[in-house]
Formats: C-alpha cells, structure tokens, sequence
C-alpha cells in the first residue's frame, strides 16, 4: 500500500434531515486529500437530499434509490468504494475531528485494521460521555467475545479484506462483518486517539431485546455456545458494575 492511503467514507441515510449535514461535514472538511466520500439515500423525502447537494462537489458519488434496510444500503457503497480503507459512518455520526484521517493515514503502515476510541454525544452535538466498552490494546476476531469493544463507526477495514454484510441479521450484522474482517487481518493498528462521534440512540438502541438476541447468536456462531454463555456472564457483571459506579450506560 502506499505511504498515502485512499479512504473510503460510505455514509447511509433515510430521512434524516435533522442530523445529516453534521456527518456531511465531517467528512468534507477533513484536512486529508485522498478521501473518497459515497453517500448511499434510500430516497428520502424530507429533505435529506436537498442537503446533501449542497456538498455535491465534494462528495464523490451520491446514489439515492430504494433499499432492502442499511446493511443492503451498506453492501451497495462497499461495491462502489476504490479506497485502500472503508470506513462506515452514518447518518448523525462524526468523524472525530478535522484531522482524524490524516492522523490515521500516519498511523497506517500498512496495517489491515485502524481503529481507535468514540466519544459519545446526543442530538445537539454535546458531549455525553465515553463508551463502557474501552478498546483493546490489541485487536483481533476474538476480542469482541466480551462485547463489541470498538465502536463501528471507528474501525477502519482494508477494503480487499472486507466482505459483504450478511442480509440475514437485521440488526447486528456490524458485529457479524468486523468479525469476519478481522479473520482475515494479520495487523491491526491501534490509534490510541479518538476517531469518532457516535450519535446515542441509534436502531439497535431503540429494538434493543431484539438486537441482543441477534448478538448472542452472533457470539455463539463464533466463540460456541458454552464459552458463549460464560462470556455472557462476564458482559452482564461488568455492565452492572458500570451501573453501580457509572450510572446506565449510553452506548
């Protein structure tokens, strides 16, 4: 890979007009010149695209049509990216700061895997606090057994490692295509900064029974059902302890 790295930022949205442009901005703005920026729309109506127009000139391709829900939405942009690195970031989050990519195109050497820390922040940009889940030190396909300790929208997958979402999960297949990216990473760098901003209260967070469920089965598809019910209970007293100290999570 070169010592300038192409990044690809695929941005998916419906009909969210309210939180849009901060994503958008976030992205054009970036002090890095080799971005490559997709915005996937699944033909909003409330002037979601009127919005996105306004940065057509930076944005690199804008494909608005119906969809089968985000992760298909998502499969299309992955098709679309040339990048050395895809990033997913959706509507509402945030790219750190204006010199995120540019920190991390230093980092990369070569590496299959940049991620880093989110700060977590609610509709009107103000900081709500950090992630219970800290990353790891080290990033491989088994560190997600207790709970996905790097936030999506702040994992960096070569693009020639990174396999289409699974259509079969409806809510967790992030989890599902990390995981599977990861199997194939033989390097993972970690950025040791904050990458980016996560939008509290996302789908997953709104059908969070169900989201749980799919993550278990997750969990037990790649760690088996026994270890799976151990590390389980290892997720469940740390998050009670979070509570105890912390107060409920966001994230």
């Amino acid at each position: 890979m070169s010592a300038h790295p192409k990044f690809s930022i695929i941005t998916v949205v419906y009909n969210n007009v309210r939180d849009i442009e901060y994503t958008l901005k976030s992205v054009v703005n970036q002090s890095y010149d080799n971005i490559e920026y997709i915005v996937i729309d699944g033909q909003s109506t409330d002037g979601t695209l009127d919005v996105i127009q306004k940065y057509s000139n930076k944005i690199s391709v804008v494909l608005s049509e119906k969809d089968k829900g985000i992760y298909d939405a998502m499969n299309k942009g992955l098709a679309l990216a040339t990048g050395d690195y895809v990033l997913f970031l959706n509507s509402g989050d945030e790219i750190y700061d204006l010199n995120s990519i540019e920190n991390l195109a230093k980092l990369s050497d070569n590496a299959d895997i940049l991620y880093g820390e989110t700060i977590l922040v609610d509709e009107h940009r103000n900081i709500v606090g950090e992630r219970r889940h800290k990353v790891p030190a080290y990033f491989n396909w088994k560190s997600f057994r207790y709970g996905m300790n790097i936030c999506h929208q702040a994992i960096y997958i070569k693009r020639d490692i990174a396999e289409p979402y699974d259509l079969n999960y409806k809510l967790c297949a992030d989890i599902d295509w990390v995981i599977r990216c990861a199997k194939k990473s033989k390097k993972s760098v970690n950025a040791q900064q904050y990458v980016a901003r996560y939008l509290v209260g996302g789908m997953s967070k709104q059908k969070h029974k169900e989201s749980l469920k799919e993550r278990f089965a997750i969990f037990k598809h790649y760690y088996g059902a026994i270890p799976n019910l151990f590390n389980h209970g290892i997720i469940a007293l740390k998050a009670i302890w979070h509570r105890l100290n912390y107060g409920k999570p966001q994230d």
